[in-house]
C-alpha cells in the first residue's frame, strides 16, 4: 500500500510538472510566475491537506516568493475548495445527537471559509446566539494518514542515502511531528486546546479567542462563538496603523511562548482576524506548541541575556537549554563558544534592524553541523511559529523591526529599568534623597542587604535609609516623609511607635533586659499566643519566621521518624532549603503536578528532592499525599499566601481531613497572616485547625521573634525527658540565645494585648482593606489597565497582568515586574512608599472614618512615552501619582500606549480620594493643623490654590512634625504638592513647622 501511495505521488508530481511546462510556455517572466503559483496551488490540492498546509506557511512569506505566488496561494488558507451542501449536511447530522432543526435555528450549508482540514459554517443556535461551526472534511483523517506515510518514507530514504542529513536524526523528529499533525483532524482535541487559550487570554485588552461550545462539539465537529472581523489577507481593510497591528501580532504570539507556555501553532493569515479597531481575533487551534517551565525558562532567560548582549551568558544558556549531541562540542568549547557567539551577536547587535529569522536559524545551523550538533526537537517547533510569525507580521508591516519589538516585549518584563526612565528617575533621586543614595553607596562597600538593598532577583535601584518612623510614617536621612504601605514587611500592624509599645519597651529597658534566662514577659507571650491559636496546647519561641519553620520541620520529622516534606507551589517560608523550595520565580513540572526546584542556589539538592510539591488549590493532587504517605514527615502551608490575599477554604478542609487520616502533621504557616488577618490568624478566620503553626512578625510587636505552636504531642518532643539516651533516640534540639529575649517579648505582649482589647481595630482594617481595594480597582477599569488587584484583612496584591489566576505559577507568568517597580518609585515622588516587589500591607495607623467615594468630572492628561513628569507636574494629589504609573503601564504593557491623550475618567474624585483618604487616615479625632512652606522662586508662578472637598491642594512642599520624633520633615514635594493633616497615635496635634 505504501508503495502504492508512493507511485501515486511520482505520478501526480510528473503529470502536474509536464503541464506547468506547457502551459508556461510562450509567457512572459510576470505572468509565468502567476501560471507557476497556479499549478503549485492545484499540485498542493491534488497531493492532500499535509501539503495545502506546506503551501498556506509558504504564502505568509513574502519576503522570500514573488508576489504573484503569495497572492495565489493564500486562496489555501481560507479559500480552499470545500464540500458540496449535501456531503455538509450528512456529515453535521452525524457529528449531533440530534437533527439539525433542534439544535439550530439556521445553518448556512454553504462554507464562510474553507482551509486544509476543515471548513467554517455560520450558524444560529435556538437561543438566538450566532455561532460558528468548523466541520472537518470528508475524508481528510484517512488523507492526512497517507500523506504522512508518504513523507515519513521520503524522510527515511534521506536518512539513509544523505549522510550529511543524518545527524539531524529525521526519523525521530518527524515522528514527533506526526502526533503533531494527526490531531489537527481531532476537534475534541482542538476545543480542549482553544478553551486553554481562552482561558490565558481572558481579560486581555486586544487579543480575543471565541468562547467553545463543548456540550455540542465532538470529534469531526467544533462549535464556538462567532467573532467578526476583517481576515488577515484584508488587512489593508482595518482602521488602525499597520506598525502596531504587526508588534501586536509578534507580541500575542511572544506572550504565548514565554508567558503561557502554551502557543497557536499556525499563525497564517487565514487563522488570525482583526477587528475595526485592532484587536486580534485568534482561530483554528489545530497545531499548537507547547513548551513545560523548563523550556519556557531556556527560551526566556536566553533571549533576556541576548538584549543585555552578554553573548558568553547567552552561549550558555542556548547549548544548555536548545543544543543535544554536545559531546563534541563540550570537547572544543572555547571554539563553539566564539563561534556561536559571533553569530549571536551578528544577528541580535550589528545587524539587529534587519532581523531575518531564517538567516539567524540557518547560521546557527551551520555552527551545530560543523560541531556534530543539533536543536532539540521543541526548539525547531519554536523555529516554525517564529518564522510564521514573521512572515505574516511583514506582510502586516513591510518595515517592521522584529528585534526591536522584541527587546521591547522582553523589557517589559524585565525588573531592570529601561534607560530613558532610570535616567529621569536618577535625575528625580539624586535631588530628593541624596543622602539615602550616598549611604547607599558607603553601604555597598560593607554591607550585603539582601532583604531591601541587594535583593535577589530585583535589586533596589533607590533604597531608602530611614531615620525615624512614627504612626503609618517614615522619615528619611533627607527628611522627606512617606505614607508607609509596607508595615515593615508585616510586623507593624499597629504602626510604628505605638505607644503602647514604647512605653512597655521604656519600661524595659529602665529594669535591664536579658536573654538565655527565663523572664515573665516570655511566660505571657507564650499565654497569648497558645490561647489565640492552640488552647491546651504549647508554643516554642524562637528569633524569626524562618526559624520557626525549621523548628517545625524537626519537630515533625522526628514524630514521623521520615524526612520528607511535602510543601506548595508558590510558598514562601523563610530561607531555608526546604522553605525556598518551588517558592518563588523558577518552577518546574506540570501545572498540576509540580515538581521540586531549588529556590537559590547553594540548597543541598538531596533535600530540594526529598521535597514533595502540591499545587494550591487543585485538590485532586492530594492524592499525591496519599500515594507518598508512607515517606512524609509532614505538609507544610500558607492557609492564605500573601502574595495571593486569598484561600481557598475547600481545598484547605479536604487537606486537613487528609493529614488526620493518614496521621501526617498539617503545618501552616502564618507568619505574615498571624494577628494579621484576625486576632489569632486566618485558620481562626476560616475554621481549619492545624497540628503546627508557624508565627511570627506581629508577635514580636516590631521587633525579631518567632514561634512554633501547637499540639503538645509534636511541641514536647523539644522537652527533655531527663533521660539522655532517650532524648537523643526520640527527642529533638532546639536552640536559640536570642530567643524568648525579653525585649521582644515585651513588646510582643504590649502589641497583641492591645489587639486582643481592641477587636475594632480589624474590622476597621477589614473595610480599610475592601474600600482601598474597590478604589484601585476602579482606577485600573476606568484606565483600561490589564491589573488585577487582590485584597483581605489589610493585605493587598497587586499584579499587572491581563489574567486572573488560578495557581501561582499563572499569576506570575506574564506579570509586568517593570511596571510593578515604576510604580513604588512614582508613588515615592508623592509622599507613598510601596514595597517594590512585594505584598503591600495597611496598619491600624491609617485610621479614620473613610471618605465617601466621590466621582468628580473627568480631566485629562497626556501620557506619552518619554513624557511621564508632565503627569506629575499637573499638580495634583496622589491620584495623578497612579495616573502616571498606570500610564506607564499604557506604554509598556497596553500597546505603548494605545491613544496619545488618555482621559482619566475618575480623577477629580476617584482617584484623588483613593490617595488623598490614605493620608487622611493618619489623623486621629482630634484636628491638627497643617504646616505650609512657601514655593521655592522657580515655581512661583502658579495658579490660585485649589479646594478639594476630600482634601486640601497646595502648589508646594507640605511641613510634617510628629511629636514623637519631635522633628520635622518635608514631604518629598516638588511633585506631590500636597498638605495633609497629620497626628500621631497619643492625639497630641502636631505643631506647625518653623
Amino acid at each position: 500500500m505504501l508503495i502504492l501511495h508512493f507511485t501515486k505521488l511520482l505520478v501526480i508530481t510528473f503529470t502536474y510538472s509536464i503541464a506547468y511546462l506547457v502551459n508556461a510556455a510562450g509567457h512572459k517572466e510576470n505572468a509565468r510566475e502567476q501560471v507557476q503559483a497556479e499549478w503549485l496551488r492545484r499540485y498542493l490540492l491534488r497531493l492532500g491537506p499535509i501539503y495545502v498546509k506546506i503551501g498556506q506557511i509558504i504564502a505568509t512569506r513574502s519576503d522570500l516568493i514573488p508576489q504573484a505566488w503569495v497572492l495565489i496561494l493564500r486562496t489555501l488558507q481560507d479559500d480552499a475548495p470545500h464540500m458540496n451542501e449535501k456531503q455538509t449536511r450528512k456529515l453535521v447530522e452525524r457529528a449531533l445527537p440530534k437533527p439539525i432543526n433542534q439544535v439550530f435555528q439556521e445553518f448556512n450549508l454553504r462554507p464562510i471559509a474553507s482551509a486544509s482540514i476543515a471548513q467554517v459554517h455560520a450558524a444560529v443556535l435556538l437561543d438566538g446566539r450566532k455561532v460558528a461551526v468548523k466541520l472537518v472534511k470528508k475524508n481528510v483523517p484517512q488523507q492526512i494518514r497517507s500523506n504522512l506515510r508518504i513523507i515519513a518514507l521520503l524522510v527515511q530514504l534521506t536518512h539513509f542515502l544523505a549522510p550529511s542529513a543524518r545527524r539531524l536524526d529525521l526519523p525521530r523528529r518527524f515522528t514527533e511531528l506526526q502526533s503533531l499533525l494527526m490531531a489537527q483532524a481531532d476537534m475534541k482535541q482542538e476545543a480542549h486546546r482553544q478553551e486553554l487559550i481562552y482561558a490565558n487570554f481572558q481579560g486581555h485588552p486586544y487579543v480575543r479567542v471565541p468562547a467553545v461550545f463543548p456540550e455540542m462539539s465532538s470529534t469531526s465537529m467544533l462549535v464556538m462563538e462567532f467573532m467578526d472581523g476583517f481576515s488577515g489577507k484584508d488587512v489593508h481593510l482595518v482602521n488602525f496603523p499597520r506598525q502596531r497591528l504587526a508588534q501586536r501580532l509578534q507580541d500575542t504570539i511572544y506572550t504565548m511562548l514565554y508567558m503561557h507556555g502554551l502557543c497557536h501553532g499556525d499563525t497564517h493569515p487565514g487563522n488570525v482576524f482583526f477587528t475595526e479597531n485592532g484587536d486580534l481575533i485568534l482561530l483554528d487551534f489545530g497545531i499548537t506548541v507547547e513548551l513545560d517551565e523548563d523550556e519556557k525558562w531556556g527560551l526566556s532567560s536566553f533571549y533576556y541575556a541576548c538584549t543585555r548582549k552578554e553573548w558568553d551568558i547567552a552561549v550558555e544558556r542556548f547549548t544548555k537549554h536548545f543544543v543535544t549531541n554536545t559531546t563534541e562540542l563540550k570537547k572544543r568549547w572555547a571554539d563553539y563558544a566564539a563561534d556561536i557567539g559571533k553569530i549571536l551577536k551578528w544577528h541580535f547587535d550589528v545587524y539587529s534592524a534587519r532581523w531575518s529569522t531564517i538567516a539567524y536559524f540557518r547560521d546557527i545551523n551551520e555552527v551545530l553541523k560543523k560541531y556534530g550538533a543539533m536543536y532539540t526537537t521543541n526548539f525547531t517547533k519554536v523555529e516554525l511559529v517564529f518564522l510564521s510569525c514573521e512572515g505574516f507580521a511583514s506582510q502586516i508591516d513591510p518595515q517592521i523591526d522584529i528585534w526591536k519589538n522584541a527587546r521591547m516585549f522582553t523589557d517589559r518584563y524585565s525588573p531592570y529599568i529601561s534607560p530613558n526612565v532610570k535616567r529621569t528617575f536618577d535625575e528625580y533621586f539624586e535631588r530628593l534623597i541624596p543622602s539615602s543614595l550616598a549611604m547607599r553607596e558607603a553601604a555597598n562597600d560593607c554591607l550585603v542587604a539582601p532583604t531591601h538593598m541587594h535583593r535577589y532577583f530585583f535589586p533596589s535601584a533607590y533604597p531608602l535609609f530611614v531615620k525615624s518612623a512614627c504612626c503609618g510614617r517614615i522619615i528619611d536621612m533627607d527628611d522627606n516623609c512617606y505614607i508607609d504601605l509596607s508595615s515593615g514587611y508585616g510586623p507593624h500592624i499597629l504602626g510604628y511607635a505605638h505607644p503602647a509599645i514604647t512605653s512597655a519597651l521604656a519600661s524595659r529597658i529602665k529594669c535591664g533586659w536579658v536573654n538565655a534566662l527565663g523572664n515573665d514577659a516570655e511566660v505571657d507571650l507564650a499565654r497569648l499566643i497558645v490561647d489565640a491559636l492552640a488552647p491546651g496546647g504549647k508554643v516554642i519561641l524562637c528569633n524569626s519566621g524562618t526559624e520557626a519553620v525549621l523548628v517545625a520541620l524537626r519537630l515533625c520529622r522526628a514524630y514521623r521518624r521520615r524526612s520528607r516534606v511535602a510543601k506548595l507551589e508558590g510558598h514562601f517560608h523563610g530561607f531555608s532549603d526546604t522553605g525556598m523550595v518551588s517558592s518563588w520565580f523558577r518552577f518546574s513540572g506540570s501545572r498540576h503536578k509540580p515538581q521540586p526546584i531549588a529556590g537559590t542556589k547553594g540548597c543541598d539538592q538531596g533535600t530540594v528532592e526529598n521535597t514533595l510539591v502540591l499545587q494550591y488549590g487543585y485538590r485532586e493532587g492530594l492524592q499525591r499525599v496519599r500515594y507518598e504517605a508512607d515517606s512524609l514527615a509532614c505538609v507544610i502551608c500558607e492557609p492564605m499566601p500573601s502574595s495571593l490575599a486569598s484561600y481557598d477554604l475547600e481545598y484547605l478542609q479536604e487537606l486537613r481531613a487528609v493529614c488526620t487520616e493518614l496521621d501526617i502533621p498539617l503545618i501552616f504557616d502564618e507568619v505574615v497572616t498571624g494577628f494579621r488577618v484576625t486576632y489569632g490568624g486566618a485558620q481562626t478566620m476560616i475554621g481549619v485547625t492545624p497540628d503546627l503553626t508557624c508565627v511570627g512578625k506581629i508577635i514580636g510587636g516590631g521587633l525579631p521573634c518567632g514561634g512554633v505552636v501547637g499540639s503538645r504531642k509534636l511541641i514536647d518532643l523539644a522537652r527533655s525527658s531527663e533521660d539522655p539516651f532517650f532524648d537523643y533516640e526520640n527527642r529533638v534540639f532546639v536552640g536559640g540565645t536570642m530567643s524568648g529575649n525579653t525585649l521582644s517579648c515585651t513588646a510582643g505582649v504590649a502589641a497583641l494585648t492591645h489587639l486582643k482589647n481592641h477587636p475594632e481595630i480589624y474590622e476597621e482594617l477589614n473595610a480599610k482593606t475592601e474600600w482601598l481595594a474597590d478604589a484601585f480597582r476602579d482606577i485600573a477599569r476606568q484606565r483600561r489597565i490589564a491589573c488585577r488587584i487582590s485584597a483581605r484583612s489589610s493585605i493587598f496584591s497587586l499584579n499587572f497582568t491581563h489574567r486572573t489566576a488560578k495557581f501561582y505559577r499563572d499569576k506570575l507568568a506574564g506579570s509586568n515586574f517593570k511596571a510593578t517597580i515604576a510604580l513604588a518609585y512614582y508613588m515615592r515622588k508623592h509622599g507613598v512608599y510601596m514595597p517594590e516587589l512585594h505584598s503591600f500591607l495597611i496598619s491600624a495607623a491609617h485610621t479614620q472614618q473613610l471618605c465617601r467615594h466621590a466621582v468628580g468630572p473627568p480631566d485629562q492628561l497626556p501620557i506619552r512615552q518619554g513624557a511621564f513628569q508632565d503627569a506629575f507636574r499637573r499638580k495634583g494629589s496622589i491620584g495623578y501619582l497612579f495616573a502616571a504609573a498606570v500610564g506607564m503601564v499604557v506604554n509598556c504593557f497596553h500597546d505603548r500606549c494605545t491613544n496619545t491623550f488618555v482621559t482619566l475618567q475618575i480623577i477629580h474624585g476617584s482617584v484623588l480620594n483613593s490617595f488623598g483618604v490614605l493620608r487622611r487616615w493618619l489623623r486621629q479625632r482630634q484636628p491638627v493643623r497643617a504646616c505650609r512652606q512657601e514655593l521655592p522662586p522657580r515655581r512661583s508662578k502658579r495658579k490660585q490654590d485649589r479646594h478639594d472637598p476630600a482634601l486640601t491642594l497646595v502648589h508646594r512642599p507640605a511641613q510634617f512634625s510628629c511629636p514623637c520624633s519631635r522633628e520635622r520633615s518635608t514631604s518629598p514635594g516638588s511633585f506631590g504638592n500636597i498638605n495633609v493633616r497629620l497626628a500621631c497615635p497619643s492625639g497630641t496635634p502636631a505643631p506647625a513647622g518653623r
